[in-house]
């Protein structure tokens, strides 16, 4: 691979990247029940309404979930790593079956570094601003909480520590480790595919 695909593909990683990152806070903000008057929630509603409305009319939403957020997540992690194979010189048709079960597992493998990092950011704003009105505090807060209160029920009162973001850390790094990184194993996933997910 020359300078110059090397350049574009990580362009075209990064940019698509992040277009992913917002289209999955779009999907989780709603899977969580965010506030979406919400600055950044606004912001994710208006950067993925050119192309989510189109499916929205093709694909309802289930049980709370919103299924075409999601498909559109699974639809860029797709694109995204047929155009890094194609600038790679790696795509072939045959691939595309195989390219799906990769798009699976990068938007699965995304959605679990979303809510870990969205709980690192929440024990650090625990400590230095622990009741703050800040939109994205907020916004931190609505994310964590359904990931973090099954966890509190469970574990008996400690005079005012909270431990459920330590378990909570614990379970993510556990599907990580077996069974998203042993799918990517399992099935092949070119190691510069899976830095996407």
């Amino acid at each position: 691979m020359n300078g110059l695909s090397t350049a574009a593909v990580y362009i075209l990683q990064t940019l698509g990247s992040l277009y992913l990152l917002i289209v999955l806070l779009r999907f989780v903000l709603q899977l969580v029940r965010a506030d979406f008057y919400n600055p950044i929630s606004q912001f994710a509603v208006k950067a993925t309404k050119p192309l989510l409305n189109p499916l929205r009319r093709l694909i309802p939403g289930f049980g709370g979930l919103d299924l075409a957020s999601l498909t559109l997540a699974i639809l860029v992690q797709l694109v995204l790593m047929a155009l890094t194979l194609l600038l790679m010189g790696l795509f072939e048709a045959a691939l595309l079956p195989q390219l799906l079960v990769w798009a699976l597992i990068g938007v699965t493998s995304l959605l679990i570094k979303l809510f870990f990092y969205a709980l690192i950011a929440s024990v650090i704003l625990s400590w230095v601003a622990p009741h703050s009105h800040n939109p994205g505090a907020q916004l931190v807060g609505q994310i964590c909480e359904p990931l973090l209160a099954p966890i509190r029920r469970l574990l008996p009162s400690l005079g005012g520590l909270d431990l459920s973001p330590i378990f909570a850390f614990i379970a993510l790094n556990l599907v990580d480790m077996l069974v998203i990184k042993n799918l990517m194993v399992m099935t092949g996933m070119p190691r510069l595919l899976a830095l996407l997910g």
